[in-house]
Formats: C-alpha cells, sequence, structure tokens
C-alpha cells in the first residue's frame, strides 16, 4: 500500500510542479502536500478547513498582527470602521437572558415606531428570544438585516399590560467614533476618540466646531483604550493639529518602499494648547496620532506608555470572501521612532511569541512600569530629539508620554471585580432604572442639575448588595470600603448614559479619572508651558 501511495505521488508531482516557477520549490511543496491530503488520504477530509488550518498556522510563524479571517469575520470585522450597519437601531443589555433596551438610537428606526428606554424584546418575527438562553449573536442575526426589511417585535414594557407588538424598519445604523466632547472647564474642551472609522474626522470636526463656539480654547483629546483603526483616520485628525508640510507618519518594509504622509495645514485647531491622553491600551492609530503631536512639540502627552502596535496590514483578500492581514512595513514617527514593540524576543515564533507579546501588559505591571516612572528605563540607544525644541523623547515600542499617570490601584479590588465580571453593578442600574425612571426625568430635566445632585443612596446600594449575594459573591467589608468610591461614581455614571447618553457618561467618570485631572493640573499650573516652550 505504501508503495502505491510513493507511485501516485510520484506521478502527480509533475503536473503540479509544471505549473509553478520552477525556482519557488516551498510553494510547490506546499501545494503537493495539499494535493496528496485531499486525494490520498485514507477518510474525506474538509479542504477548507485543512487549508484554513495551514495559512493560519503560517501567520502564527511571522509576527502577532499578520491574521486570517474566514468570509463571515470580515464582513464583521469591517463594520466597526466602517461607520455602521443595518439594523433597528438600539443600544440594549442582556439582562437574564432578557434584551433590554438601554435607549434607541436618536432618529433610528426603533425610535420611530415608540420603541423606548427600558422596554424587553421577548420575541422576533414570533420566535421567543427571552428566557431560552439564545446567544447574543444569534439575536443580533435575527434584528440585523437589509435596509428596507422589516422585522416584528414583540415587547413588554413596564406599567403596561400585555405583550407589544412593533413593526420596525431596518436602516442604517450609524457607528459614533466620538463617545463624549464637551466643556471640561470653561474654555479647556474634551473630545474622547474611541476608533479611527470611516467617519472619524468629520465627527471630530463637527464637536471641534460645537466646542469652540463654546468659547473652547485648549483641547484634551482622550485616546484611552482606543486601539486604532484606519489610517488615513488618523492623519485627517492629526492634520487637525499639524501645519502645511509637518510629516505625521511613514512606513516603510522590506518589499514597502518608504511612504510619508504629510499634514495639509487645513485643519482648525493650530494654536490652541493641546493635551493628548493615552494608557496602555492606546495603539496604532492612536500612537500615530499622539507621536506626530509629540515629535512636532505641538502639545503634550499625558498617561502611560502606549502598546507599541505599528505594524502596517496589508489586507489580501481570497476568493471565498475571506481575506489575510499581512504585516508588510513598520510605522514610524516623525522623528525616526518606530511605534512597534519587540514581539521576537529569544527568536520565539508561533505560539510561543504570541503568549510572549500579549503577556507584555502583565510584565510591565509585574516591573512597576505601569505604577511608577522611574521604573521605566531606555537605553541611550533609543533616544530620539523632537523637531521643533530637539527635546527627547524615547523609542523601543509605543509613546513615552510627557507626564506619567500611575494605574490607580487602591479603589479597584478583587469584591469590585466580581461586581462587574457578574453584571451586578449595571444589574442594578438598570433595574433601579426602571423603578425611578419617570422620577428620574421630573426632577433631572438638564443633565447639569443631575450632576451637581443626584446621589447613589443607602438603599440603591443595599440593592445591590443584596444582587450580589444572591450571584454568591462573598461580601469582604474592607474591600467593598475601599471600592464604594468608585461603585457610586460608576452607578451614577451608568444612570446618566441612560438617561442622556456616552457623552453624560463620560462627564461623571472624568470628575475622578486621573489621567483627565492630570491634565486639566498641566494646563491650569503652568506645567504645559514648561515642556512646550522650554
Amino acid at each position: 500500500m505504501k508503495s502505491l501511495f510513493f507511485l501516485l505521488l510520484a506521478c502527480l508531482a509533475p503536473a503540479i510542479y509544471a505549473q509553478q516557477p520552477q525556482n519557488n520549490v516551498a510553494l510547490r511543496k506546499l501545494q503537493m502536500a495539499e494535493f496528496a491530503i485531499s486525494r490520498l488520504y485514507v477518510d474525506t477530509v474538509n479542504e477548507d478547513r485543512i487549508v484554513e488550518a495551514a495559512i493560519v498556522e503560517m501567520l502564527a510563524q511571522l509576527d502577532p498582527h499578520s491574521t486570517y479571517s474566514n468570509a463571515e469575520e470580515t464582513k464583521a470585522m469591517n463594520q466597526p470602521l466602517q461607520g455602521g450597519f443595518e439594523g433597528i437601531g438600539v443600544q440594549f443589555q442582556m439582562i437574564e437572558d432578557t434584551l433590554l433596551v438601554i435607549q434607541p438610537v436618536g432618529g433610528g428606526p426603533s425610535e420611530k415606531v415608540g420603541i423606548l428606554a427600558g422596554d424587553r424584546i421577548t420575541q422576533v418575527n414570533d420566535t421567543l428570544i427571552a428566557g431560552v438562553k439564545m446567544s447574543t449573536e444569534d439575536i443580533l442575526r435575527r434584528l440585523r438585516g437589509p435596509k428596507g426589511s422589516e422585522v416584528r417585535l414583540g415587547i413588554i414594557r413596564r406599567n403596561v399590560p400585555g405583550l407589544l407588538s412593533f413593526t420596525v424598519k431596518r436602516d442604517k445604523i450609524p457607528i459614533l467614533s466620538l463617545d463624549a466632547a464637551y466643556l471640561l472647564r470653561p474654555h479647556i474642551g474634551y473630545i474622547r476618540v474611541n476608533r479611527f472609522g470611516a467617519t472619524t474626522a468629520d465627527e471630530f470636526k463637527a464637536a471641534m466646531k460645537r466646542l469652540q463656539k463654546q468659547g473652547m480654547k485648549d483641547l484634551v483629546l482622550d485616546l484611552q483604550g482606543n486601539g486604532g483603526g484606519y489610517l488615513n483616520a488618523a492623519i485627517d485628525l492629526a492634520n487637525e493639529f499639524l501645519g502645511q508640510k509637518e510629516l505625521i507618519v511613514y512606513t516603510e518594509g522590506r518589499a514597502d518602499r518608504r511612504a510619508e504622509f504629510y499634514a495639509e495645514g487645513t485643519g482648525q485647531f493650530h494654536n490652541g494648547r493641546l493635551v493628548v491622553l493615552v494608557d496602555e491600551y492606546s495603539a496604532s492609530a492612536s500612537e500615530i496620532v499622539s507621536g506626530a503631536i509629540q515629535d512636532w512639540d505641538r502639545g503634550v502627552v499625558v498617561g502611560r506608555r502606549t502598546f507599541g502596535k505599528g505594524l502596517v496590514q496589508r489586507p489580501v483578500p481570497l476568493l471565498d470572501g475571506s481575506m489575510i492581514r499581512l504585516t508588510v512595513a513598520r510605522y514610524y514617527t516623525p522623528a525616526g521612532r518606530c511605534i512597534q514593540k519587540p514581539y521576537s524576543a529569544d527568536g520565539k515564533t508561533g505560539d510561543d511569541m504570541l503568549q510572549q507579546y500579549h503577556l507584555d501588559l502583565l510584565e510591565r505591571y509585574r516591573h512597576g512600569e505601569l505604577m511608577h516612572a522611574d521604573s521605566i528605563h531606555f537605553p541611550d540607544s533609543l533616544k530620539y530629539e523632537t523637531r521643533r525644541l530637539h527635546r527627547t523623547v524615547y523609542g523601543g515600542g509605543g509613546i513615552m508620554p510627557d507626564f506619567f499617570v500611575p494605574i490607580d490601584t487602591m479603589r479597584y479590588t478583587d469584591y469590585h471585580r466580581q461586581l462587574a465580571a457578574r453584571g451586578v453593578i449595571i444589574r442594578s442600574t438598570t433595574g433601579y432604572i426602571e423603578h425611578h425612571r419617570t422620577e428620574l426625568k421630573d426632577n433631572y430635566k438638564k443633565f447639569d442639575t443631575f450632576q451637581e445632585k443626584f446621589r447613589i443612596d443607602d438603599a440603591f446600594l443595599a440593592d445591590m448588595r443584596a444582587l450580589a449575594d444572591k450571584e454568591k459573591i462573598k461580601f469582604d467589608e474592607e474591600q467593598y470600603n475601599r471600592s464604594l468610591p468608585l461603585i457610586k461614581l460608576q452607578l451614577k455614571a451608568l444612570i446618566a448614559r441612560d438617561l442622556w447618553d456616552m457623552n453624560e457618561y463620560y462627564q461623571v467618570m472624568n470628575t475622578a479619572d486621573p489621567v483627565v485631572q492630570q491634565a486639566l493640573k498641566v494646563l491650569t499650573d503652568g506645567m504645559y508651558e514648561k515642556v512646550i516652550t522650554q
């Protein structure tokens, strides 16, 4: 039998090899292996599955960001960056196997037919979705659909008897890049960008105009937790701050010649003071923007060293709608710093490389980098100079801030983590709002009044602790008291989000965000001028 196998292989090989360039032995070898498995293996094989597995394993030998996605994953992956999807238009939370509407999207299809915050969607096209342990993905699949198509929803509304029925015509639902835009203080604006997508630049410009009309002169740009997105969106955002022909970023790779991207000088914010907020989860496009601003001494960076994701992926579409995102170059800041952190130390590849790479943030924590600025050491070989003031900045992966803010470890406890992980905090909020929505709207017609006067009372906290007990979360009084200010803040912010929007959520949370508060200190205590005008 074995001799027959090799005989067949010998007969098949010339036909395969003849179709390939004679100098590409590796490619011919790979095709020969797949051909032999599909034609000669003892059992029937799923060719698509084994080819996908081979592609995934090949990419794993390269770097952490060269990836493969099947057709369905590719479509889902692109939606958040393209700025929208087609559906019914609600913000929701799954509460005990029931879809609870947090808010209908303003002007969206659900709001137009009268669906309200607090409604519970229990049926979709006569299919029961509540209490049947249906996955969130399955529910979304039923709610989303082509623009113009209709979906029937069965809804339970508090204090209204029976099941309400609504027919919603699906439409394009925007996915916004900006979480918040408001005045932190008179003349000091704040804009938080959560991703760099197709609509980021337009959203940002609109927010800038609105804040400038309100008297904004200085800006705090919050990129904390922003994992990146489109390169063009990063360039457009950096253009808002930099002058004509100032280099924003350049890319370079083995097969990719150096490509440079410059500001056009057409932005709206060239003169005011600028503070950029970053943390260890700020990556890619966020690092391009913060690196360019720092290298040109256009503003200061506040927070903690960024993630260090500076590899350029080129999408390679495949025949079945799947896609390879292949790393072809690296990002460099205007001063020449490589944004990408090391990923192949000790010659590791595959799973070992990925494990080491993804444990990097944990290693930063263990070494004290997230708590103490003096725990961060750079060799002289990683020193660079800014373009205008010739200040010293450092390469080696990520953007090191001008003003370091340690991670706040005091308020976060195991008890609080359990409350958050098991949904106790958000479920307590939704339960409270269900019982007090009318009262809250009557008492707090404006957010400013809510921000000033609303307090989380003992009854609210008692209900939360009762829910925690129900979830079998062991009560720890010392940890509870340590986390209590944070718990109250989060509860209040979530109520604000429900009554208004994410903008108001961050207005509450930012009152105790140490990075935001440090930015205010930099702008109001003369610290900014010591860096930029030295």
